[in-house]
């Protein structure tokens, strides 16, 4: 009997986070629309992973520019800023949940800026992806 009670703890304790979770990244946009508002030239793609997660593959248009460097000196988010230009930010990163802050800190800032969620969404919908030395197909 005891054994039920904390199993169906444990479950309600996982459920609870998972909901919390979802609650503080906030919806992601899917990646479809987000590949359409990149190729129409309304938006720019972002990667906000850590350089070393960048070698298991990036989004082909993505700049990559970490969010350890949006909340530090911002010498990659410098040029990304720049070609921002009135153009709205989306941004990925392994979990959705490091693009949900740059998201919400580039918001505060008042630039125009959406989370998409995770690299896995739009390597698994087969969209163009290339390596991290690779030129961007956007920039």
């Amino acid at each position: 009997m005891k054994l039920i009670f904390f199993l169906g703890l444990a479950i309600g304790i996982v459920a609870l986070f998972r909901s919390m979770i979802s609650r503080l990244r906030g919806p992601a946009l899917p990646v479809a629309e987000a590949a359409r508002r990149v190729a129409a030239g309304s938006a720019i793609l972002i990667d906000v992973r850590e350089p070393g997660e960048w070698a298991s593959g990036v989004a082909a248009p993505a700049y990559l520019a970490p969010l350890s460097d949006l909340q530090g000196g911002r010498r990659k988010w410098k040029l990304v800023l720049e070609e921002l230009a009135g153009r709205e930010a989306l941004l990925y990163c392994a979990s959705g949940n490091r693009s949900a802050v740059a998201a919400r800190l580039l918001q505060r800032e008042g630039i125009k800026a959406q989370n998409v969620g995770r690299y896995h969404d739009w390597h698994r919908a087969g969209l163009p992806a290339r390596g991290p030395n690779d030129p961007a197909s956007a920039n």
